[in-house]
Order: C-alpha cells, then sequence, then structure tokens
C-alpha cells in the first residue's frame, strides 16, 4: 500500500483534531505542532468549523503581531465570518488592517461580542469582563505563561490549545528563581501546567512541516521533538542555484556552495575564547550574506517552480544576544546591498521564516555552558526557520565544550525535566553540522 502524501496526512491530521474537539468531554485539547507545521491555518479552520449562529468563539494570541497576523489571514480565509480585532487604546492598526464589512477594529468587549470571531492578546483578554464563549482557542500556546491562563480560563468552556513544544518558554527579565518548582510557577508554559494538572486531556499533533526542507525536517524532529514528522516537500522540490560561479574557492564560497548544495553548512573559525560579540564570527556572517546576494542566487520550491531570485528580505541572520544581533546590524549598514536582511535573537524570530538562515551559534566562543545558552528552544529556533538552507557560524572546540561542562545550573526540587535536554539536543545538532563542515 502507498504511503500517504503529505497533504493527505496534514488533511487526516486536521480532521482528526477538530472531531476530537468537539465530541471530548474534556475541557481542552493540546495540539503539538513542528515548525511550519501550519498553525495558522489550523486556528483558521478551526475557528471557521466552531463557529455557529449565536455561537461566536474567541481567539488567544500572545502579542499584537500574532494577533494582527490572524486577523489577516480570517478576514482573507473567511469574509462570510466578522471578525473583531480587541485591541488597547495604544494600539495603532497596521495599513494591511483596515476596517470593513467583516472586519472590526475596537477598545470595546460589548462591541467585539457582536462579531463571529473575537482575537485578542491574552494581556488583553484579562481585563475583558461579563464575557462568555463556548470555544477557545489558544495560539502559540507553549509561548503562553501558565498565569495568562488562569486569568482567563472562566471565559470559554472547552478550549484548543495551539503550539510548538520546541520554541522558546515564556521569558522573563526579572529572576525567576524563587518559583522554580512550584505548582503555581508564573513563568511555566500554560500547556505544562495544564497538562501537570489535567494529565487525561487530548494532545494530538500535525504531522508535516511545510517550511523545512527534506533536508531538514528529519535533524529538528528528531533532536527536538517527541513526536515525530516529516517534510512536506521532497529532496527535488526544494533548490538553490548561483548564477554566478565561487571566486578562488574560499572557505566562504564554499560554505556557501555547500549549503546550496546540502541545506546545511558550519562554517568553523578556528577555536578561541571571546567576549560575547565575536567579531570574526559577525564578519564572517556578514561575508556569506554578501556572497549569496552577489552571486544572485535563485531559490526554486514548490511555490516558485520556475524560480524566485534571493532578495535580502529572504535572509535572516540569527543571534542569542540582542548585543549580537546590535552589532550586526551597525556592519549591515555598511553595505547597501545588504539593506533588507533581517537580524534579530531567536526570540524574536520565532514563528518567521526565510529562505536562507545564517546563525551564529549561541555556545561559540564560549568558556563555559549556561542553562541559557543550552536551552533546546533557542537552538531548534534558529535552526528551524529556513525553506532551503541554515548555515551556522561558529568557532572550533563546541564539542569539547560541551563534553566538559555539560551543566552548571542548579536542580530545582519539583521542577519536571525539560524534553528535549538542552546539552542532548546540542550534541546531535553539532554531530550532524561536522558532516557539513568547512574549516575557515
Amino acid at each position: 500500500m502507498n504511503e500517504p502524501s503529505a497533504a493527505e496526512l496534514s488533511r487526516r491530521a486536521v480532521a482528526h483534531i477538530l472531531t476530537t474537539l468537539t465530541t471530548t468531554s474534556h475541557r481542552g485539547v493540546v495540539v503539538d505542532s513542528p515548525p511550519g507545521a501550519g498553525k495558522t491555518t489550523l486556528v483558521v479552520h478551526a475557528a471557521q468549523h466552531l463557529t455557529r449562529p449565536q455561537h461566536p468563539c474567541m481567539i488567544v494570541a500572545q502579542t499584537n503581531a500574532q494577533v494582527d497576523d490572524l486577523v489577516s489571514r480570517l478576514t482573507q480565509d473567511a469574509p462570510h465570518l466578522t471578525v473583531a480585532r480587541l485591541s488597547g487604546q495604544s494600539y495603532r492598526a497596521p495599513d494591511r488592517l483596515q476596517a470593513g464589512p467583516n472586519l472590526i477594529i475596537t477598545t470595546d468587549a460589548r462591541q467585539a461580542a457582536a462579531a463571529d470571531v473575537a482575537v485578542a492578546t491574552a494581556s488583553k483578554w484579562a481585563n475583558v469582563q461579563d464575557w462568555h464563549r463556548r470555544w477557545a482557542i489558544v495560539d502559540e500556546a507553549y509561548q503562553m505563561r501558565s498565569d495568562n491562563l488562569l486569568q482567563i480560563a472562566h471565559l470559554a468552556d472547552q478550549a484548543l490549545f495551539v503550539g510548538d513544544p520546541g520554541q522558546l518558554d515564556p521569558f522573563s527579565t526579572i529572576p525567576t528563581q524563587p518559583w522554580k518548582g512550584l505548582a503555581h510557577d508564573p513563568m511555566a508554559s500554560a500547556v505544562s501546567i495544564l497538562l501537570k494538572m489535567n494529565p487525561q486531556l487530548p494532545v494530538l499533533s500535525l504531522p508535516v512541516s511545510w517550511r523545512l526542507p527534506a533536508s531538514a525536517a528529519p535533524l529538528i524532529s528528531a533532536a527536538f521533538y517527541t513526536t515525530p514528522f516529516r517534510a512536506g516537500t521532497t529532496d527535488t522540490e526544494r533548490r538553490l542555484t548561483f548564477a554566478h560561479p565561487g571566486l578562488h574557492g574560499g572557505a566562504v564560497e564554499q560554505t556557501v556552495d555547500l549549503a546550496a548544495r546540502t541545506g546545511w553548512a558550519l562554517h568553523e573559525l578556528p577555536a578561541r575564547h571571546t567576549r560575547r560579540i565575536d567579531p570574526e564570527a559577525a564578519h564572517a556572517a556578514i561575508s556569506i550574506a554578501q556572497r549569496l546576494l552577489i552571486r544572485e542566487a535563485t531559490a526554486y520550491c514548490e511555490d516558485h517552480p520556475t524560480g524566485q531570485p534571493l532578495e535580502p528580505g529572504h535572509i535572516a541572520i540569527g543571534t542569542a544576544h540582542r548585543d549580537q544581533a546590535g552589532y550586526l546590524q551597525h556592519l549591515l549598514r555598511t553595505d547597501p546591498r545588504l539593506k533588507g536582511i533581517d537580524v534579530d535573537t531567536a526570540n524574536r524570530l520565532q514563528g518567521r521564516e526565510y529562505a536562507v538562515t545564517i546563525v551564529l551559534h549561541p555556545l561559540s566562543g564560549r568558556r563555559d555552558t549556561s542553562g541559557f545558552h543550552l536551552e533546546a528552544g533557542r537552538l531548534c529556533v534558529l535552526t528551524s526557520r529556513h525553506r532551503h538552507a541554515c548555515i551556522v557560524v561558529a568557532r572550533a572546540g563546541i564539542d569539547r565544550l560541551l563534553d566538559d561542562h555539560p551543566f552548571n545550573e542548579p536542580v530545582h526540587l519539583n521542577a519536571d525535566a525539560k524534553f528535549p535536554d538542552g546539552w542532548e539536543a546540542h550534541q546531535h545538532v553539532l554531530h550532524h553540522l561536522t558532516g557539513h563542515r568547512i574549516r575557515a
């Protein structure tokens, strides 16, 4: 019997999720989603499926940008539904969101109550009174703090929680150690506390990543996820080509060629301990981006079978720290050809995708490890934003660093062990990258 296609697997998974949601006696259903598996598509389908006359639903997102994206998709894909974008007083709608026959932009919950679907951030919903719905949909649920869920749980009878368990956990700018291991830890993700208190809740998953190419999905699945998933495309459907050959066969050219050929490359600089900002590594990342554009790369995929020229907006450079991103942004401004390349931290790159990503490895040049730099979610985000190729820039010696300093963070009683273990995930990814290494 032939194996079902990726599209058929996705269709069956969505149908099963919606059936489970509308037939279960439990108060919620959790859906784990790998990178680029169609979380937004599922949320839009679920909103249409659940909304009935006299039975509107509510959608909860974590940031204003996520709310705007959902509202934009809903108004386009479900023009028969009226959508309310519930916001705070200081919110300014982007140009792509214009109030119209099926879109209400309002700060008044009573006005939003008249819509078929109301969408707002968790913090906005926490201030809404006298509101009740049969259904709620929580998007990016793994990014939601548990205390945010507690504040809005009374607003709906049942909920669909959709999120990516491999991404970064909620974070705080203040110390959170006093709450570690406590049942009411506000910095635990909403889903982790939900399942801890309700272990019987159905947990389903989306089985296909439509973002990651066939060269990346097996690695990301094995390194960061308990439920395996596959790529939605084959080896031949995604490829990068260049209009111009590389010059002199230097390390940067070899790195670019290897990434285009295999989907991965490790541009390895000589071993050396560095400060957090490593100018040599930063300049290497910029040089790689320059060569991709100067050689006029073309990206072929299922959406662009005849090819799409690679432009600066199709490239991202990911870092662990904001000062690293700031230094790279300064370097980008010295070359007008690079205007449009996104440079940001893993936290801010979550949910976004690019043709090619260039990553400054979180452990590059460090003397020891830390929970921050070892966090599996950070590495997962950085290595799972691409549709064609991921190029990692790092100094040699990370393998020895991992062996000498597997973990140096305090252990908290009653705190659940997080899977995947950051040390193991880093080892898994590094083992793969060493097979795609170009020494600078």
